[in-house]
């Protein structure tokens, strides 16, 4: 397998350098990043820097013409070149060694097998770095197909267009500059036999005779044999291109940049002391570059080239076309120290290296831009990453939407509801409702005055209660007490009222066995069936009211016949006085005005497989500090003792009064959406604010445009489920860090619950936990799928 390494060095020899490692398969990103530390190392600059001195002093490079003589016998001065490349490729090794360093390498060698081609990108600015002979790290002597090149930190992909009206033949332009003391008429020799080529040839050339055949011609393959030099600096050189002339990179700028847009992918400079031009011309976004290192002897510079053009015309990869090339130089090391270590390939990393057929390639058909230019099974690879992303969330938003239908997800999502219920912002308390409440105080107010006490509110009571409540002129009055018993002989006023009063709604319970009330319970004598209603609330598995049920039908043998809820009478009684009307529209919806009460099914969003007989709708609670403020409130015996203030009295005019018991001892306790956050004593609130909260929810969603809760149909939801699904994979293919992608996955879920909280609060209500989840699931999965393969 083909594989690419990239080490990102950051810092220098003397301060130390933060290392990044990525690994990944050729064509396709990194697939693993790791972070780690090279120490402190300065004396391998002063082993360089004594042995590049030793180095140099030898005779017979290809230099700008200089006598240097040799104080001690040549054989002595090359054994005292050796040790020192002996010397400095130990202290290379024992620094790249540093257990800082380690952990890196030993992932690196989990990651190949010996039979696997790696290129080994790295990438510096630094120049004491760039000047190392990386191929001395002991990495490549267990890797015999993996090769090292330079890299510059920062590149661009350029666009190319090939324009050349002659094909099939590999495009060469050869300069043989200043040759005073060299033979290069064997490179230009090399470069004639080479197959299917056409090279041009300009030998010591003007410098506008070169800069013509830049800029006229397009050319795949740039040569430069003759004397050059880099700059102490290491990121300048020169070039003599006659005895005359000498230029630099920059003074070719424009002409190499136009090159590059028609084409131009590899330069060669079999010349000396490289690097300094190699990081000019890597400016100019040059595809491929080989350089000499240092001084080249005239000898070793004709082997590497003859040996490098004879694999790479073959057929062999660039890359191992240079190494192997450059180990043969091996076998001159006992006349030329150290040949194995000049050759060295600079690299734009935007940009593959190209074989000898892509240079053979029909122009009609080539790949117009250098960074499309891949080989045909990087596009299969791809390929095949994206089909593994899709095969993955599809199967993934599968079996999410599978396992919710079951119901495994629902309490899960019912605390997602209830706390994004929770975080909404605070409404203002519903002013068309009064509650009337009985606390324990009531209760004990009519024993002390000697009521005939059968409940919480005793005939007595509640005949003074209806007399006073009728100077204050309320619209609709609702007793939301259990009175299955007569009334007392002694309050026939009461009866009458009971039976008379049109503004008067009572409630009676539907039978329910579970609830202990097996028969159900009756509604007060003498109320007619039209202002009778059942109390009933529709609770699930954790207690928690969050359903409304407007209508029912009871069985035959229950005590409460009532059809209508007694929050919906309410509602419906008070809108009546305003003139809207409610009936079933043609879908079988109820209709109140023009607001639509969309009935609850048994797969309703987070609800799955629930019971929703009757005419369920989701229970839209106002936002309020605590559920139990949602009206003005006063106590039962403030009224009868005629505490009442005037602000009070005017509230009371044209409301809707609910009456009911708030006594903690009275069962008539349920938890709402907000318990999960309530202190404890608020967790449970008494029945009546529950109805006041549902009868409100009808008049604020026809009165005042309040938008009622709405979801999507499954097969949208499916679909946004498959979304974040394929957002997952995406970012598992996309970011192969492991913290990086967990980072990325955390923004990624609370954008999702930012997304989900912000439609909530416009009353949808769609998937937070599925995506959540199908997200999670197929990060690892694509992550898994990848560690697998490597």
């Amino acid at each position: 397998m083909q594989k690419l390494v990239v080490l990102k060095l950051d810092g220098d020899l003397s301060q130390g350098v933060k290392v990044t490692l990525e690994i990944g398969t050729e064509g396709d990103r990194a697939s693993i990043e790791v972070q780690g530390y090279l120490t402190p190392k300065p004396e391998i600059i002063a082993d360089y820097e004594l042995w590049r001195i030793t180095y140099r002093s030898l005779s017979n490079f290809r230099l700008t013409p200089v006598n240097i003589h040799v104080g001690s016998s040549l054989s002595e001065h090359l054994k005292k070149c050796r040790e020192l490349n002996e010397k400095l490729s130990q202290q290379m090794n024992s620094w790249l060694n540093c257990n800082s360093f380690r952990p890196l390498k030993e992932k690196l060698l989990k990651q190949l097998t010996l039979d696997d081609t790696v290129r080994v990108l790295i990438k510096t600015s630094d120049i004491s770095l760039r000047r190392l002979p990386w191929n001395l790290w002991d990495f490549f002597e267990d890797y015999s197909q993996a090769e090292v090149a330079l890299s510059a930190p920062e590149y661009e992909y350029l666009s190319k267009l090939k324009t050349r009206t002659t094909g099939g033949k590999v495009k060469i332009l050869a300069i043989l500059g200043n040759s005073e003391g060299i033979l290069i008429d064997k490179d230009r020799e090399l470069l004639e036999m080479l197959p299917d080529a056409e090279t041009t040839f300009l030998v010591q050339p003007q410098r506008n005779q070169l800069n013509e055949q830049i800029w006229e011609q397009d050319w795949d393959i740039l040569f430069f044999a003759g004397h050059s030099e880099s700059l102490e600096d290491g990121k300048s050189g020169n070039i003599y291109i006659n005895r005359t002339d000498c230029l630099t990179i920059d003074e070719l700028k424009y002409g190499l940049l136009k090159a590059v847009s028609k084409g131009l992918q590899l330069a060669i400079f079999n010349s000396c002391d490289g690097l300094g031009l190699a990081h000019q011309l890597e400016d100019l976004h040059i595809p491929q570059i080989i350089v000499m290192r240092e001084a080249v002897q005239d000898l070793v510079a004709q082997e590497f080239l003859k040996n490098f053009l004879k694999k790479f015309s073959s057929g062999e990869s660039m890359y191992l076309a240079v190494r192997e090339s450059r180990e043969k130089l091996h076998g001159i090391e006992d006349k030329y120290p150290c040949a194995v270590s000049l050759p060295v390939i600079c690299q734009n990393p935007a940009a593959m290296p190209p074989t000898w057929k892509d240079f053979l390639r029909n122009p009609q058909t080539e790949i117009s831009k250098p960074q499309v230019n891949k080989y045909r099974t990087q596009a299969q690879l791809r390929w095949r990453s994206i089909k593994v992303i899709l095969l993955s969330s599809l199967v993934i938003t599968g079996l999410v939407m599978g396992v919710r239908s079951l119901g495994l997800l629902q309490p899960s999502e019912l605390k997602a509801f209830d706390h994004m219920m929770g975080l909404r912002w605070e409404e203002k308390p519903d002013s068309r409702f009064v509650i009337v409440t009985i606390d324990e105080a009531d209760i004990q107010y009519q024993n002390d005055m000697n009521m005939n006490m059968r409940w919480s509110l005793s005939d007595q009571a509640l005949a003074e209660l209806l007399k006073k409540l009728d100077q204050y002129q309320p619209s609709t009055i609702g007793l939301d007490i259990y009175r299955d018993f007569p009334v007392d002989s002694n309050s026939a006023d009461l009866a009458t009222r009971l039976q008379k009063d049109k503004r008067l709604f009572t409630v009676c319970k539907v039978s329910a066995a579970l609830d202990g009330a097996p028969e159900g319970i009756s509604p007060p004598p003498k109320v007619p069936e039209e202002r009778q209603s059942f109390s009933d609330f529709v609770a699930d598995d954790n207690d928690i009211a969050r359903r409304q049920l407007l209508h029912l039908t009871p069985p035959l043998t229950s005590l409460c016949a009532a059809e209508y809820a007694f929050s919906l009478q309410l509602a419906l009684h008070y809108l009546e006085a305003k003139g809207i009307k409610s009936y079933i529209n043609s879908q079988g919806n109820l209709q109140i005005g023009d607001v639509v009460f969309k009935q609850l099914k048994s797969h309703t969003s987070g609800y799955q497989g629930i019971d929703a007989s009757g005419y369920q709708v989701l229970a839209n609670y106002r936002s309020l500090s605590s559920p139990q403020n949602i009206a003005q409130q006063v106590s039962l015996r403030d009224i009868l003792n005629n505490k009442i203030n005037s602000e009070l009295v005017e509230l009371l005019k044209g409301r809707i009064i609910l009456i009911g018991v708030t006594a903690p001892t009275t069962t008539d306790y349920w938890k709402t959406p907000y318990s999960a956050k309530a202190e404890s004593n608020q967790k449970l609130i008494p029945g009546v604010f529950v109805q006041a909260h549902m009868s409100s929810q009808i008049l604020s969603a026809v009165l005042d445009h309040r938008p009622l809760l709405w979801w999507w149909p499954t097969w949208v939801e499916a679909l946004w489920v498959w979304g974040w699904s394929l957002l997952g994979g995406i970012l598992a293919w996309y970011i192969r860090h492991p913290i990086r992608l967990g980072a990325a996955g955390i923004i990624m879920l609370f954008s999702l619950f930012t997304i989900c909280f912000a439609i909530f609060t416009q009353a949808g209500w769609i998937p937070l936990i599925p995506p959540a989840l199908a997200l999670i699931c197929t990060q690892v999965a694509v992550v898994s799928r990848d560690i697998r393969n490597q």
